[in-house]
């Protein structure tokens, strides 16, 4: 190199990133053309990092604070360039910085449904929708496995590498969870912790610390939804079992009734006479086995020889005459008198 040369040659004796723009992670210091004098001001500020590559290599990284540039003070990079023996010459390095702030109120979204297999349906397919807060953590990380040296790389940038990311770790979570998916889409602050733990350590491999993930919407297929609104309606109607879609299956059975009530015919469009009135109650006794409505247990039969005994015509007409007041067809106060009455002949 000529003197002429190294005249004109600049050296840089501050190293400082002002953050002018907003969104920015990594930028790296304009170096073309110049060198970092021997004894240099480096000035980290608090929400930041800095990291010396030297010919590809990472050589240092200086937390936050003024650090004066040195031998002394660069001694990995004093080993890369063979700096044994106090070489006071200017150095040349690429110098990145990284905002380590936390980027807050981040979307997240789904937009195409995710496949998840759930313990209840098997198989169903979900959106959701959220809010989620990240930060530089790690710069080396950060820079060799996704910022590299690009002069700017911005929060945009990231975030469609993030996205990625976080459905597949959503999938995978939410998939493998042991708690029905339908409990984790009423308790959406469950779902949230279920996912958390295992995207933080995703984050981790890149460098990105996740501060705060949350779920603020769930959507469901429309034949899953209507299903749930079955579902919550079963627990209404009764507070019949939900379990594994018991309470489901017994809502069925019990808003069968009025539904066949509504075709011509009533009741008795289903069967006829007293006989599938019976069968009827027989169905819904099995149907809704283990809800409010009591078993019967079946009057024991007597011997096939067994005499069967006469009704006194007394007692026959104890027997119509509460016929008639189930019918209607008599008062309460007719029925009371004429029983009296007839007690009065029985005991007599």
């Amino acid at each position: 190199m000529s003197l002429g040369s190294f005249i004109r040659k600049q050296f840089i004796d501050v190293l400082q990133w002002n953050e002018e723009n907003d969104g920015v992670l990594a930028w790296r210091f304009p170096m073309q053309d110049f060198e970092i004098q021997n004894g240099a001001i480096l000035n980290v500020r608090e929400s930041q990092m800095a990291l010396f590559v030297n010919e590809g290599k990472i050589a240092d990284v200086f937390g936050p604070g003024t650090h004066t540039l040195t031998t002394n003070t660069l001694p990995l990079l004093t080993n890369l360039k063979n700096w044994d023996k106090f070489f006071d010459s200017p150095f040349k390095s690429d110098v990145y910085f990284f905002s380590t702030r936390v980027q807050t109120g981040r979307k997240w979204g789904t937009p195409q449904p995710i496949t998840i297999r759930d313990a209840d349906f098997d198989m169903i397919r979900v959106r959701a929708f959220g809010m989620y807060s990240y930060r530089v953590a790690d710069p080396r990380l950060f820079f060799t496995e996704i910022s590299g040296t690009r002069e700017v790389y911005t929060r945009d940038e990231v975030e469609d590498q993030l996205r990625g990311i976080l459905m597949a770790t959503m999938a995978s979570s939410l998939g493998s969870a042991k708690v029905a998916f339908l409990d984790m889409a009423a308790n959406q602050a469950l779902m949230a912790q279920q996912v958390k733990g295992d995207l933080y350590a995703a984050f981790a491999r890149y460098g990105v610390g996740l501060d705060e993930f949350n779920v603020a919407s769930v959507s469901l297929p429309e034949e899953l939804q209507a299903a749930l609104d079955e579902r919550i309606s079963a627990g209404m109607k009764g507070g019949l079992s939900s379990e594994k879609m018991g309470g489901f299956t017994q809502f069925q059975v019990a808003t069968s009734i009025p539904l066949a009530a509504q075709n011509e015919g009533g009741l008795a469009g289903i069967g006829a006479g007293l006989g599938a009135g019976a069968m009827l109650g027989h169905a819904m006794a099995q149907g809704m086995s283990g809800s409010m409505i009591p078993q019967v247990p079946p009057a024991p039969t007597a011997p096939l020889h067994a005499p069967v005994p006469e009704l006194d015509p007394i007692e026959q007409r104890l027997i119509k005459l509460k016929g008639l007041l189930d019918k209607g067809l008599i008062s309460q106060e007719d029925y009371n008198s004429t029983k009296t009455e007839l007690l009065k002949k029985l005991l007599d």
